[in-house]
């Protein structure tokens, strides 16, 4: 448990001390909100769909903490090429400790952000339709943590998986940009052609998204339960994934 809770507290404090970071961070989600909620509002408005903003406010915030916590895998690369991770990983204690503790670090960060962008949402229109405000809120966070946990791993995985800083950068690329675009994010999902629909349904951010959106505007496609359940469900399958590729890193 110390492991852990060392590797965690040392992603927090590399976190709080980077304020170039949290700034550079906030730039992309609130562009999105911006540009798309008020450049396609009236679009949106115009088909029948309501207020755009109140639909893509949980989509930004899901594509805050998805980017976040994909990118904290880029610090495991980091750390290995100047040393710290091997002055970790040849201390006497479970490599899956260690891997652990740097995955609930990076989700803490990324779950931290999406608050961040829920709250500054706010200023630009978004408004919470709920009878419970603070229960549903609670889900909407227990939702931003799974989505966290989930992407955190996966991206620890994969940096476990190669050396550089090049082929990181390289598969996230296919692999970030296509999840949030294919999320519907910021755009519905009903409706669509069969093909789009599958993708869709295969894509795990589209249940992170989709829980947002019921915890946040009651707007959901899925039942939150299933969202739920499967974000834990592929978090628990990635945590056995990613702590075997880390066990395998050579040092």
């Amino acid at each position: 448990m110390n492991v852990i809770y060392i590797m965690w507290l040392r992603q927090f404090k590399r976190y709080i001390r980077s304020r170039s970071r949290i700034v550079g961070a906030l730039g992309q989600p609130l562009l999105y909100l911006l540009a798309l909620g008020y450049g396609f509002g009236q679009v949106y408005a115009q088909a029948g769909k309501g207020n755009y903003i109140q639909f893509l406010a949980p989509g930004i915030i899901a594509m805050s903490v998805l980017f976040t916590s994909m990118f904290n895998g880029i610090e495991m690369i980091w750390d290995r090429q100047f040393g710290f991770l091997k002055e970790t990983m040849v201390a006497p204690v479970p490599r899956f400790s260690i891997m652990l503790g740097r995955v609930l670090g990076g989700a803490t960060v990324a779950t931290i952000q999406g608050l961040i962008v829920f709250v500054l949402s706010f200023a630009v229109g978004f408004r919470l339709h709920l009878a419970n405000p603070v229960a549903y809120s609670f889900l909407a966070v227990v939702c931003m943590f799974l989505i966290s946990m989930l992407f955190t791993t996966l991206g620890t995985a994969i940096a476990s998986a190669i050396t550089d800083f090049q082929g990181f950068q390289l598969i996230m690329g296919f692999v970030v940009m296509p999840t949030y675009f294919l999320s519907g994010a910021i755009f519905p999902l009903a409706n669509l052609p069969i093909a789009m629909k599958i993708v869709t349904r295969i894509d795990p951010l589209t249940y992170g998204v989709d829980g947002l959106r019921g915890s946040l505007i009651h707007a959901n496609q899925f039942h939150l339960g299933l969202d739920i359940g499967i974000l834990t469900v592929l978090t628990l399958l990635l945590l056995a994934i990613a702590s075997y590729l880390f066990s395998k890193i050579q040092i």
